[in-house]
């Protein structure tokens, strides 16, 4: 009702932000990577896969699908940019162990499959298996709230509440 009275925040809508795939939580700091850990690419968080499925987090439409099948790009019914990155250094597999579900234009749902992947192929031949989730637009964010989350499940563990402006 005050945002209503003093006109803010009316335009504004949340999104809960799901765990893309399952596995241990890590912050967005702890990735091995400057791109991610400085936050180059957008504020979000990271999973280290226990599985190789890749899940929606959000309801939405596929904006890209990397020629390399190593990353997604989302844009949320609300209008939010979200990406996830498979692994770090895994555009090198050149698509081998990526098999992607989906392409530029499709809707998904919470839990649509987006990417199955070989966990052991990017633990072997990539730097890391950690699967960063970034939120590529900062001018679409107008908070964060994080969830206190250590073991996640994809498509269902609620990891970010994001208030989009």
């Amino acid at each position: 009702m005050l945002k209503k009275l003093f006109g803010k925040g009316e335009n504004q809508k949340t999104i809960e932000i799901k765990a893309p795939v399952t596995g241990r939580y890590v912050e967005l700091s702890d990735v091995p990577d400057p791109t991610f850990s400085e936050k180059m690419m957008g504020d979000g968080f990271a999973v280290e896969p226990s599985e190789g499925k890749v899940l929606s987090p959000i309801k939405g439409r596929i904006v890209q699908v990397f020629p390399t099948n190593h990353a997604v790009g989302i844009k949320s019914e609300e209008g939010l940019d979200v990406l996830i990155h498979i692994g770090l250094e895994t555009v090198s597999l050149k698509g081998k162990g990526f098999d992607v579900h989906v392409k530029e234009g499709d809707k998904v749902d919470i839990g649509s499959p987006l990417v199955d992947f070989s966990l052991e192929d990017i633990q072997q031949e990539a730097k890391s298996a950690v699967t960063p989730l970034v939120l590529t637009e900062e001018s679409q964010v107008a908070d964060i709230s994080r969830q206190d989350v250590k073991e996640i499940t994809g498509g269902k563990s609620t990891v970010m509440i994001v208030t989009v402006k």
